[in-house]
């Protein structure tokens, strides 16, 4: 009789579902950083945004952002998506961060 292997279980746990509202006078908008991570530590899923209705209104108001849902890692702005190379999780948050201090600055100044 042969043993059969033990099928692993692909788990992942919500690790991080932080959201920052940004005041009216500052440019108004919500940051939102969501992380999810298998039984390993290892980022599986993530979700980086920047909504701003008042700046942008269409795409559910998301003016940035940054995730891998679909089965691929993707950059949508102002409407509109495009592939992204995924080398690692933490690449492309320092990515989005840099964008969207570029973005609230500009917004800010008007």
């Amino acid at each position: 009789m042969k043993k059969r292997k033990k099928k692993e279980l692909k788990t992942e746990t919500l690790i991080t579902d932080e959201s920052y509202a940004i005041h009216k006078s500052k440019g108004n908008g919500t940051v939102r950083r969501q992380v999810w991570c298998d039984n390993k530590g290892i980022v599986t899923r993530y979700s980086l945004t920047y909504v701003n209705h008042a700046h942008f209104s269409r795409d559910n108001g998301r003016v940035l952002g940054y995730d891998n849902a679909h089965g691929y890692h993707h950059r949508h702005y102002m409407g509109e998506v495009e592939s992204v190379t995924f080398n690692n999780f933490y690449e492309i948050e320092e990515r989005f961060q840099s964008e969207f201090e570029v973005i609230h600055e500009k917004i800010t100044k008007k």
